[in-house]
């Protein structure tokens, strides 16, 4: 019988090697799913904090919510007592306090060119009476060109506002021989003011020349005139310039008169004037404006009598100066004057108590008459200087009036000749 030589030990040998293995797998699978499962807990608890996290900041947030609701609360109460306090002070009449802006009278521009000398000491006797009302006369230098004394003066000053008009367009003149000046100055005054109405936003314009003084009741006088041309516009300007100003010539600081003539120095415009003015503004020679180079200065302009009372304009009852009213107040100063006769009309004159009249009959008679007296001779479109409805009237070395009649000039006052002769019997009555 044979022997069996095979040996278990291999058969379990080889049993054992698939059980190893497939325990060391098992082990594999579980030690993975065990990362997972402890990754997946990890981010859970990150999830966790974030959540929580979150939770926090929104009940901050609430929080800080509530305390700016809170507070908008308190705000809205002071509000409250704030407007009941501005309630209280407006029935107590203190409201001006806040509420009175100041609205200027006017604005005040000096026209200036190339002397800086002349527009230092016109700057220096604007400012002598304008600080005080410096709020309601806002005062500009305007310059025509690029002179460099001219800027500098204007900009050393603080009180001012400087602008400056560069005209670099050619100047084609209408006629031969005519001075450029004259186009120039007229584009000056057209830019300042339309800047001044338009750009500034003023309802009215004082305009200076650079060597002018003023008087001391200057701005009160254009404050009361103001009045006059918003209420009559019948009136296209104010002015502060009497052309027959010379000492002479003036005896009251608080009489005023109209004029058909338009001086051109120390005038005030309404904007409501320059919306018409400004379209039509002419070429050259404003009326009144012009470059004189110095021919009327030494014998009409230099002796001027400059003011040196303080009228109180405010006082004055300026309603006589209204057109309606103003025809019948100078016909009847007319009426009331002394014929004179003759070519010794000024020692007539001088030999009459009271105010006289003398006729004139046409422009060259009207020249021999004033340059007896010495007074402006000179006519512009028809019109001497001053006059009104023909009629030039100044005072003769004392309070008497002297006027110089034209030959319509009755007739345009309304005046019958009947009541000038009934008026000079009763004159010569004993």
């Amino acid at each position: 019988m044979g022997r069996c030589s095979f040996d278990y030990r291999y058969l379990l040998l080889i049993a054992v090697v698939p059980f190893i293995y497939i325990q060391m797998r098992l082990f594999a699978t579980q030690s993975y799913y065990a990362d997972r499962i402890a990754d997946a807990i990890e981010a859970e608890n990150q999830c966790t904090r974030q959540t929580r996290l979150f939770i926090d900041q929104i009940s901050e947030q609430q929080g800080q919510i509530l305390a700016l609701e809170e507070g908008k609360k308190h705000q809205d109460q002071e509000c409250g007592q704030l407007r009941a306090l501005v309630q209280d002070l407006e029935r107590k009449g203190l409201k001006k306090l806040v509420d009175d802006v100041e609205v200027p009278v006017a604005a005040v521009v000096v026209m200036a060119c190339n002397r800086a000398d002349y527009l230092d000491r016109t700057i220096k006797s604007i400012l002598k009476y304008q600080t005080p009302v410096a709020s309601r006369y806002p005062l500009f230098i305007s310059q025509d060109g690029a002179d460099p004394n001219v800027k500098s003066t204007s900009l050393s000053y603080n009180q001012l506002t400087y602008m400056q008009h560069l005209d670099f367009e050619p100047v084609h003149t209408e006629r031969p021989g005519e001075l450029i000046a004259y186009y120039k100055i007229a584009r000056h005054y057209k830019w300042a003011l339309d800047q001044l109405f338009y750009e500034h936003k003023f309802n009215r314009v004082i305009i200076l020349e650079d060597d002018m003084e003023i008087a001391p009741d200057f701005f009160d006088y254009f404050e009361a005139g103001a009045a006059l041309l918003d209420s009559d516009k019948s009136i296209m300007a104010i002015s502060s310039w009497n052309d027959n100003g010379q000492r002479q010539f003036v005896y009251d600081p608080n009489v005023l008169y109209r004029s058909d003539f338009f001086p051109g120095l120390g005038w005030m415009l309404s904007k409501s004037t320059w919306d018409e003015l400004s379209p039509k503004w002419p070429e050259a020679y404003p009326s009144g404006i012009g470059s004189s180079m110095g021919q009327f200065f030494k014998q009409y302009l230099e002796p001027i009598k400059l003011n040196d009372v303080q009228v109180d304009w405010k006082s004055i009852d300026l309603s006589y100066l209204e057109e309606e009213k103003y025809v019948k107040h100078f016909a009847d100063l007319l009426k009331k004057a002394m014929p004179v006769h003759g070519a010794d009309a000024i020692l007539k004159a001088y030999n009459i108590d009271g105010d006289v009249r003398i006729f004139y009959r046409d422009q060259p008679d009207f020249e021999r008459i004033a340059s007896q007296f010495g007074i402006f001779d000179e006519w512009k479109d028809g019109v001497p200087r001053t006059a009104y409805k023909g009629v030039v009237v100044f005072r003769y070395q004392t309070q008497r009036r002297v006027f110089l009649v034209g030959p319509d000039s009755l007739q345009k006052l309304g005046i019958s000749v009947s009541s000038l002769t009934f008026l000079l019997t009763s004159k010569l009555m004993p």
